[in-house]
């Protein structure tokens, strides 16, 4: 995950210990999985919607064909642009990175000593270096000494060295305001053995955070000798990291040629608002990247894939959950869609506001009704006094007097570190309770003032104007399994003002409401003009048809201009493209190589050699399996669907006492790994003792409560056994938890009339035809 300019490089300080980047790398565990009972359902191939989308296209200005510009020194930028250098010296993008001496570090390292997480950690000066003795991946004291620093303010984090161009993002920070040293992980329990370790992968400052911290960064990561060997053009975020490569520029300079942007790749000044916002949503989204840095000129997708409003990222409104940094929240703004760029509010070198105070905001939402801001759509705009206590209900100059504070409030993440949501909310107290979302009323009033500010809220808000379905409570329906959730999902799809983020957020709910119209909304959505709508709507249309029914409307997609959705497409016609896609068959082999490519150049990642094993035994290349697989291990021996993987094609390939000894191994050293726990009860049920699995599964079921498969294995093992009653037990606390779970749902149905329970049966069927009575597996 990317950092901020201004921030240390903590990958998820708020995330609980589990697999990293699982919702990113699209894993598979495998098909010699148990088939366990479900319900299989195919929709008929049927036309289309008729589309209503603009053509898709790329928005990003295209240069004439010049040599392929490089890096240049950026001392040579400060001749012609002094203004803008004088901002940017001193600013977080500048001193986003520095190498550790006298003059950068700000922690205390005169001989301090620091507990926590049972673990003591010394810091300490010796000659002109800075060290840290701490545990190490062994969990033995070692001293390590500092290299580089991350970030000036409210922290900073410190990078070690650790060997073989390796460098690690230590878990302890110096809290630049208080003074003190503070765990990043406070009261977690992370140890040498815990995963987010500082010694272990998911802290590799390599792959996780320098690229945002430096300009023009390269991984460079040799996979034969397991070592990088890193490189930057400059420390820090400097021009080029966001203008690209300027030695075009500086030919432009001396001649005064027609080169395009003036010999840059890109213009961030163009009319068309995403190419700035996409160069900036680089570093401020949360996304996995798609190869070794990115590519000025091309799009977002092209180099990254960002992540939707998931559950564990976002509240069920869009405002942030976990660390996800601007991008996502403002992708799915009023401001966003008026044509707003980041650079209308920040200065982009002094990173700092463009004006004081509610001046910001003012530039738009101002008594003439009118905006300031050239290429902002002003339509709408209503002509009010917004700095006035008749607006802001407060009291000016006290809290809440801000339009931050009521309309982008915010959380603390890595310890003290406050983010401010960029979806630009107005708040609703009322709204809040019901959906279980955060709200700015509500932080700042709590107990029985949050009672009296709700009420209250009340009588200002008496708009009885009809209002059309909103998104945050159509997903309140949907993710809570509710009466007319699929109607709720199938009315915010068919709206053509749906932002682009929330569009591919309810995508991915789609498999969970099947019916035609759903399959109809899916396959609309495959042209639509966002890249990222379309590679949600390839997985959405996965889940819906087999192979073969799928592949006439994926294969346009192989010619995608962005290769995120170019990739997607050619993953999901892995199977139909072995027996041959006729036309296609070229653009597909073209985009699966791509594909291929993405992972190889991943390789330092566990998730990236799993990947690939993946798809060479889906393409018949078995010899390459088993080393990918242990490749995975030794890049992350925590990655345990790596582990599970292999279990699983030793067991296929006759190594049955192989794969058990490693998976008991890994048992025994994991014993609360739910998927290790799951796996061997699997196993057992494969060797024909489902008596003896019965503990492992129970045991997952039980780790992760919220697991849909964890649950509804157990219940059908349950099932298998005779323990009917208990089978329904189980999948009754399942829909509690996960009440959208359709085989959770069909399962407990049919296991009710099979214990004689009609009526129970009866009254789940009707609340089932409430939430989508389109769905096939009620004809």
């Amino acid at each position: 995950m990317p950092k901020h300019k201004n921030k240390a490089a903590n990958p998820n300080p708020d995330a609980q210990p589990t697999l990293i980047h699982r919702y990113l790398f699209p894993v598979t565990i495998g098909v010699l999985l148990l088939a366990v009972a479900g319900i299989g359902w195919f929709l008929l191939h049927s036309q289309p919607a008729p589309l209503t989308y603009a053509p898709v296209n790329t928005p990003v200005a295209q240069p004439v064909a010049v040599a392929p510009a490089t890096m240049v020194d950026e001392q040579q930028c400060q001749g012609c642009h002094s203004a803008q250098v004088k901002d940017w010296q001193g600013s977080h993008h500048q001193l986003a990175m520095q190498e550790a001496n006298a003059q950068t570090m700000l922690g205390d390292f005169n001989n301090v000593t620091f507990k926590a997480e049972n673990e003591t950690t010394r810091f300490s000066r010796k000659d002109d270096g800075f060290w840290v003795n701490t545990p190490g991946i062994d969990g033995k004291n070692a001293d390590f000494k500092v290299a580089y620093t991350f970030g000036i303010a409210p922290l900073q984090q410190y990078l070690i060295e650790v060997g073989e161009g390796r460098l690690q993002a230590l878990g302890i920070a110096w809290d630049t305001e208080k003074h003190r040293w503070f765990h990043l992980y406070p009261g977690q329990g992370v140890t040498f053995k815990d995963p987010l370790h500082w010694s272990k992968p998911s802290q590799n400052a390599n792959f996780m955070c320098v690229e945002c911290h430096t300009t023009g960064y390269k991984r460079n990561f040799d996979a034969a000798k397991n070592t990088f060997d890193s490189q930057w053009n400059s420390l820090g975020v400097g021009c080029q990291a966001c203008h690209g490569p300027a030695s075009n520029h500086l030919q432009w300079t001396a001649k005064k040629g027609d080169l395009i942007h003036s010999g840059f790749a890109v213009d961030l000044k163009d009319k068309n608002a995403t190419v700035e916002i996409e160069t900036c949503a680089r570093c401020h989204s949360r996304r996995a990247p798609l190869g070794n840095g990115f590519t000025v000129g091309k799009r977002l997708m092209d180099d990254y894939l960002p992540s939707a409003l998931t559950r564990e990222l976002y509240a069920l409104d869009g405002k942030i959950k976990d660390e996800v940094f601007e991008h996502g929240s403002f992708a799915q703004s009023k401001m966003f869609d008026k044509g707003v760029r980041c650079s209308n509010c920040h200065n982009p070198h002094s990173t700092e506001l463009k004006a004081p105070g509610n001046g910001v905001c003012l530039q738009c939402h101002n008594t003439a009704g009118k905006t300031s801001v050239e290429g902002v759509d002003g339509k709408g705009l209503q002509a009010k006094n917004y700095d006035s206590i008749e607006h802001t209900r407060h009291t000016m100059g006290q809290p809440g007097s801000q339009c931050i504070d009521c309309h982008m409030p915010g959380k603390f993440y890595m310890g003290n570190d406050f983010r401010h949501d960029h979806s630009f909310s107005i708040p609703n107290p009322e709204r809040a309770k019901k959906l279980g979302t955060p709200d700015a009323c509500l932080t700042c009033h709590q107990g029985k003032a949050g009672d009296k500010v709700t009420e209250q809220f009340k009588l200002w808000n008496t708009s009885t104007a009809a209002q059309a379905p909103r998104y945050d409570e159509s997903l309140w329906l949907i993710r809570n399994g509710q009466p007319g959730a699929a109607q709720a999902l199938y009315e915010q799809l068919q709206r053509s003002n749906l932002p682009a983020i929330q569009r591919a957020t309810l995508l991915a709910e789609l498999p969970l409401y099947p019916s035609e119209q759903a399959l109809k909304l899916a396959t609309r959505d495959l042209s639509n003009p966002a890249p990222q709508v379309r590679e949600s709507a390839v997985r959405a249309i996965s889940a819906f048809l087999p192979p073969p029914e799928r592949a006439p409307l994926l294969t346009p997609l192989l010619s995608d201009p962005v290769k995120a959705v170019r990739i997607a497409a050619a993953r999901d016609l892995l199977s139909v493209a072995r027996n041959g896609l006729g036309a296609a068959q070229d653009k597909w082999n073209a985009a699966i190589t791509e594909y291929e490519n993405v992972q190889k150049s991943l390789a330092e990642r566990a998730e990236a050699n799993l990947n690939l094993a993946m798809l060479y035994q889906a393409s018949g290349r078995s010899g390459e399996v088993e080393g990918l697989l242990r490749t995975s291990l030794k890049r992350d021996p925590d990655f345990y669907p790596a582990l599970v993987t292999l279990v699983q094609w030793l067991e296929a390939n006759g190594r049955g006492q192989e794969a058990q000894a490693l998976l008991a191994q890994s048992l025994k050293a994991h014993p609360d790994a739910a998927l290790l726990q799951h796996t061997q009860g699997l196993a057992l049920v494969r060797a024909g003792q489902p008596a003896q699995a019965m503990p492992f599964l129970r045991r997952a079921a039980q780790l992760e409560p919220q697991s849909g498969q964890y649950g509804y294995v157990l219940a059908v093992a349950l099932h298998d056994s005779g323990e009917i009653d208990a089978a329904c037990e189980e999948l009754e606390r399942l829909l509690k938890v996960q009440p959208a779970d359709r085989n959770a749902r069909l399962s407990l149905i049919q296991y009710y009339l099979d214990n004689g329970q009609e009526p129970k049966a009866q009254v789940l069927l009707q609340g089932w035809k409430k939430m989508n009575m389109g769905d096939p597996a009620l004809k």
